[in-house]
This record gives structure tokens, sequence and C-alpha cells, in this order.
């Protein structure tokens, strides 16, 4: 354990974790075996750090049993009270994640990206930086979403377009990318395999069947063009 580290009252502390100088621990929090947790990140109380993940019988995405490197939380990262970060999670430096929030296995989030409170982010994801993903955001598994995303609240993706129906889906879940900039109001439905280009836009509640050509809003059920971004909400233009 660092220098000037603290560990609060009740915390429960795995086998093999390494913490950083700094650092500190909430109160109840639990931290698995193996984690690192680096210098100068805060664990508020009644977090869980390196879970392993749980199948249910019939889970078609989830696989349990295998080896999964140990959770790794960067330096300077700030996880919120009973946020659960799970095994073979890796965040960079200076990672937000909110009260509640959940980081599945094998996900990967870069530096300076704030995670809302209870969004949720499944397994087998990459998140880029300086991403925001706000309140109750659902990012769905093999999704990829690049620097400089914006996700507003309640948005969800999806990556299963037989809706959990007939053995054909086995094998086909595809998530959704978001290219850099690309930004996704509150209440939008991105549909599996869905691409939004460099700061294309899908807008509030929106439904979005089709790819999102880059610097084009789309709203609607189903989504369509409604107009192009102007230049000054261009990421380069900020």
């Amino acid at each position: 354990m660092g220098q000037q580290a603290v560990i609060g009252l009740h915390a429960v502390i795995g086998q093999g974790v390494i913490i950083g100088e700094g650092a500190v621990i909430g109160h109840h929090a639990v931290i698995h075996d193996g984690t690192l947790i680096g210098s100068g990140a805060v664990i508020h109380d009644h977090a869980v750090i390196g879970k392993l993940p749980m199948r249910a019988a019939n889970s078609a995405t989830t696989t349990v049993g295998e080896a999964l490197a140990p959770s790794i939380i960067g330096e300077g990262c700030t996880i919120g009270t009973g946020a659960v970060i799970y095994r073979g999670a890796e965040l960079a430096p200076h990672v937000f994640v909110a009260d509640l929030a959940t980081v599945r296995e094998r996900v990967f989030i870069g530096r300076k990206t704030i995670i809302g409170r209870g969004a949720a982010i499944e397994n087998d994801c990459r998140i880029g930086s300086n991403c925001k993903l706000e309140t109750n955001s659902y990012i769905c598994a093999y999704s990829e979403l690049e620097d400089h995303v914006f996700v507003a609240p309640c948005a969800a993706t999806t990556n299963d377009n037989y809706l959990a129906r007939s053995s054909a889906r086995f094998g086909q879940f595809k998530g959704v990318t978001i290219k850099r900039g690309g930004r996704v109001g509150a209440n939008a439905t991105i549909l599996p395999g869905r691409t939004i280009y460099e700061d294309g836009v899908a807008a509030a509640g929106s439904v979005v069947t089709k790819d999102i050509p880059a610097r084009t809003i789309v709203a609607g059920n189903p989504a369509r063009k409604l107009r192009d971004v102007p230049p000054e909400q261009w990421l380069d233009n900020q």
C-alpha cells in the first residue's frame, strides 16, 4: 500500500491488491484479488472493484470461468458510491465513474471520460478518451465509442437483431460504433451494428436504423436526416 493511502472502515481488501500513493478507499468498499489502484484514486463507500461476472442460465453474451486480468483503476480515477467495476476492466487515468454505475469485464475506458450515475457499460466494449456518458445511459456489449463521444441520459444501444428469439442470433451479436465526436440525444435508441460517423448526431428520442453520416443530424422513428451539423458545433472547431 502506498504512502498516505487511506482505507475506510469495514473495507475488504483481497489478496495481491496494489494501492497507490494517496489513494482513498471508502467505508465498506470491496476490492477483489489482484486489483491495481493507481495513485490518487478515490473509491467511494460500498463500491466493488474486481467483481467476477455471473451468468444466468439463458444468458447469451456472458461467460464465466474464463481467466480475466485483474481490474486496473488508473491514477486519479474516481469511483462513486455503489459503483461496480468488474474484473478485466481497465480505466485509464482520471476516469470518473459516478454512483451506481456499472462497468463490465473486458471493458477499456480512456482518459478523462465520465460515466454518469446509473450508467451501464456491458462486456467487451471500448470507450475512448474525453467521452461523457450521462445518467442511466446504456452501452451494449461489443460496442466501440471513439474519443469525445457524448451520450445523453437514458439513451440506449442494442446488439441483438433477433430480440432474444431464434438460435440464429448466436454468434451474430453486434454492438454499435460511434466515431470521434459523435453525439446521441436523450432517450435515443441505436439499433445493432449501426455506426454514427464523425460528429454525427442522433437527436433526442430518435430510433437509429441506419448509419449516420459524418456531421449529419438525424431525428424521428425511424430516424431520417434533419439537417447538417452547424460548423460551429464541429469538434475540430471547439
